[in-house]
């Protein structure tokens, strides 16, 4: 069992940036890779990021490639979402969610992913 729980989320100005962290509990977590999710309002659930279990390899949605990082202490058990150059359109409810499976590759699908956390609110005013 995995419990996950972001934070991190906030007001910011367009161009500024956050950190949001996705902070877990559970012996396996070290061993999940971790996906980065956001919903807009009115808007379905989608991929932002993801980093595999070993942090050997991540992936990114097209939207936020070069401005997001996606990174991992596998120590703290923690995951991190660094935003930069934060655009209106970034605007979102940010979920973390962790996969059991040994990939290669972090997945893009919601179903791929085992646990999830309750969101962070990030909202970006233009």
């Amino acid at each position: 069992q995995v419990q996950l729980a972001e934070s991190g989320g906030g007001l910011v100005q367009a161009g500024g940036s956050l950190r949001l962290s996705c902070a877990a509990s559970g012996r396996t977590f070290s061993s999940c890779t971790v996906g980065w999710f956001r919903q807009a309002p009115g808007k379905e659930r989608e991929f932002v990021a993801g980093i595999l279990w070993s942090g050997g390899s991540t992936r990114y949605a097209d939207s936020v490639k070069g401005r997001f990082t996606v990174s991992r202490d596998n120590a703290k058990n923690t995951v991190y979402l660094q935003a930069n150059s934060l655009k209106f359109e970034d605007t979102a409810v940010y979920y973390c969610a962790a996969d059991q499976r040994r990939t290669v590759l972090p997945s893009t699908k919601e179903i791929d992913y085992d646990y999830w956390g309750q969101g962070t609110q990030v909202t970006v005013s233009s």
